[in-house]
Order: structure tokens, then C-alpha cells, then sequence
């Protein structure tokens, strides 16, 4: 029979997510912070469906060094009751040994048995026909390869070798922790379990990262996975599945405009139509505006802000377009009319910088907004 683990990597149980807004009325930091402990029962229920006796996490199960009791113990307690399935936890760049020390003397102390710290640099028996590989971090910046102790590790005769690192193939953090991408071949490995970078990737047939299990940015666009791999035996390729995880999507929409567009149209056109609560949306506007775009663009998404878990308009690339009409619209003449024209000078105004520009044309649109919505 095949050997079938999971691999999942950066949880990062205990994030705050400070950099998400709270609404008064809301909730979401709270929510985010519960997916990221829901994923263990999700990580432990892909385990036993597919037959998976072990969960290889490869670093930053937890988000800081010095996660609070509660959430360690939390954590363990969830873990401990998957029964039948070890735990396998990695110290991460976020959770490494010198800065956490005290959360692996915790771990170690209090784990339950199903729950194992590979703190060190050392074969490690995955029952009777693998070897674990760890390479915990022991500082948050090495500036080395991480894995570079791999090839110099044995293991017995027709046992599968199984690495499990956390770091870059490439540079992700500038902070000079590269993995060599042929670590796979110089290791002997029949698999590399990567942790650091939060997408899905694959690096080659034998090199992955599964991303972490429950999204927290942006940038990847998909949710959460974890991946169930199986091996027929040593040398042959591993058989990868993806396994969804994630609860909430966190998505970046690009909303490109044109002169004389329906902006409050086009940007309904570019929402997602279901499973809004679930759905961390950026809006990124682009192209060109007159004021009635802008201001209709603003009130649409206003209007459909509350539909989503978060939602953000940015419009640094929408350029804005002024007409004589529209400045008639503010006020024919006056002091309105005045501030209108000077905040219009100042746009266009190519001595002044484009912070100060932009500056001047957001202030014309809200003038435009706030006269139209009196005049309404």
C-alpha cells in the first residue's frame, strides 16, 4: 500500500490581523482568528478520510513567538483529539527556536502523544516504511539554506526519505534563506514538504509547498489547501492531492474604467455574486473618471460593503477627468464655485507634486459629492 501523509504549512494560529479595519458593528478579526484554529479539525478530517496517518506542518504553526496560553493550549487540545493521526510541528522563521523557546519547552512538556516538536536536526521514524527529515529553524533570518544538513542525513535501506523545511526556493523575504532547488536530487529525497510561502506551488514533481491551509492575504487569490500526498515506494513520484481547506476567499478585482463608462454598473458587474460573507474583497479601480463617475462609484461600493466579510475601493490608478460641466454642476459662480476652480487648478497643476495633486482632485470629487447629494 502507498504511504499517505498531509502536508500543510503556516498556520499561523493567533494571528490578530490588526490590519484589517473593524467595523463597529462587526466581527471579522474575531471570525479570521477562529478559521485559523476551525483548520486543525480541517487538517485532521482530510487526514482520516484519505487513509492519512500523518500531518507534516512545515513551520509557523503558530503566528508569533510567544502565542498566549489559551491559544496554545487550544491548539493542542484540538489536535489531540484526532485520533489516530500524529502531529508533526516544525519550528517556522515566525515560531523559531531561539525566539520560542519557551513555546517548544511548552509543547514538549504538555503536547499530547499524538503531537510531536521536531526541533531537531534528526532522522525521525514515520512508522515502519518512511523516515522524516526535519530542518527546524533556529533563527527567524539565517542567511543560509535551511535544508543544507539534508543530504548529510541517513536513513536505512528502501525507507522513504521525507524533508520537511520552511523558507524560500527563491528569496521571498530578502532576507538571504535561499533553498537550493535540486535539494530533492543532492537529498535523496522522495519529497520535500515546504512551508513560508502562503500560495500553492509547486517547485517540481518532488518539491512543494502547500500554502497555508486558511488564506490571510491578498496575494494568491484562491483559499486555503492542504495537499494529501502518497508514495508507492522509494523513487517513485509522488501522487499530489489538493485538498480545500480554507474558509474565506481573499480576492483582488481589477475594475479598469473608460471615459463616459457606467462605473457604479461595471463595478457591480466585477463582484462576486455569491458567498459574499465569506469574501475578503480589494477593489482596484484603473483608467479614467469624470466627477459623476467617481461619485457614483463610491456610493456603489458603499452600497455593497456590507454584502462582504471586508471589502476596500482603491482608486490610486484611476486618473481623474474634469469638465466645465461639472464644475457648472458644483456652482455657476461664488465661493463655491471659486474652491471648485482652484481645486481644479491644482490638479492639473504639474508644479506641484502628484501626492498634492491627488490631494486636490479628491477633494474637488467630495465637493461635487456633497453639493449634488444637498441638491438631491
Amino acid at each position: 500500500m502507498a504511504f499517505r501523509f498531509i502536508h500543510a504549512s503556516d498556520l499561523h494560529i493567533g494571528r490578530k490581523f490588526a490590519n484589517i479595519p473593524q467595523p463597529p458593528d462587526g466581527n471579522i478579526r474575531g471570525r479570521l482568528m477562529e478559521a485559523r484554529h476551525a483548520v486543525i479539525g480541517k487538517l485532521a478530517e482530510a487526514a482520516r478520510s484519505r487513509g492519512a496517518a500523518h500531518v507534516l506542518l512545515a513551520g509557523d504553526t503558530f503566528d508569533t513567538a510567544t502565542p498566549s496560553a489559551p491559544v496554545i493550549r487550544q491548539a493542542l487540545g484540538a489536535m489531540a483529539e484526532a485520533e489516530g493521526v500524529t502531529w508533526w510541528l516544525l519550528p517556522g522563521n515566525h515560531d523559531n527556536m531561539r525566539d520560542a523557546e519557551p513555546l517548544w519547552d511548552t509543547i514538549r512538556k504538555d503536547a499530547p502523544s499524538n503531537v510531536i516538536a521536531v526541533t531537531e536536526t534528526a532522522p525521525r521514524e514515520l512508522g515502519d516504511s518512511a523516515v522524516l527529515l526535519p530542518c527546524p529553524v533556529a533563527y527567524r533570518a539565517l542567511g543560509s539554506d535551511p535544508t543544507e544538513a539534508l543530504p548529510g542525513m541517513t536513513s536505512a535501506e528502501g525507507l522513504l526519505r521525507i524533508g520537511l523545511a520552511h523558507g524560500g526556493v527563491t528569496d521571498f523575504t530578502e532576507a538571504g534563506d535561499t533553498i537550493a532547488p535540486d535539494r530533492d536530487r543532492s537529498a535523496r529525497l522522495d519529497y520535500l514538504a515546504l512551508g513560508d510561502w502562503h500560495g500553492r506551488l509547486t517547485v517540481s514533481d518532488r518539491v512543494h509547498y502547500s500554502g497555508t491551509p486558511e488564506q490571510d492575504r491578498f496575494k494568491h487569490g484562491q483559499r486555503g489547501v492542504c495537499l494529501c500526498v502518497s508514495l508507492d515506494g522509494p523513487g517513485a513520484l509522488p501522487a499530489i492531492e489538493e485538498v480545500p481547506t480554507g474558509s474565506f476567499l481573499w480576492q483582488e478585482v481589477a475594475l479598469p474604467l473608460t471615459a463616459r463608462q457606467d462605473a457604479a454598473a461595471a463595478l457591480a458587474d466585477a463582484l462576486p455574486a455569491t458567498g459574499r460573507r465569506d469574501i475578503l474583497l480589494r477593489v482596484a479601480a484603473s483608467g479614467w473618471a469624470n466627477l459623476p463617475q467617481q461619485v457614483a462609484l463610491g456610493n456603489a461600493a458603499d452600497d455593497a460593503a456590507p454584502d462582504f466579510a471586508h471589502f476596500e475601493l482603491r482608486t490610486d490608478e484611476l486618473g481623474a477627468l474634469f469638465e466645465a460641466a461639472d464644475l457648472d454642476a458644483i456652482d455657476r459662480a461664488g465661493a463655491l464655485r471659486m474652491a471648485a476652480d482652484g481645486l481644479m487648478s491644482d490638479a492639473n497643476a504639474e508644479t506641484l507634486s502628484q501626492a498634492d495633486r491627488d490631494v486636490a482632485a479628491d477633494a474637488l470629487a467630495r465637493l461635487y459629492a456633497y453639493v449634488r447629494e444637498e441638491a438631491e
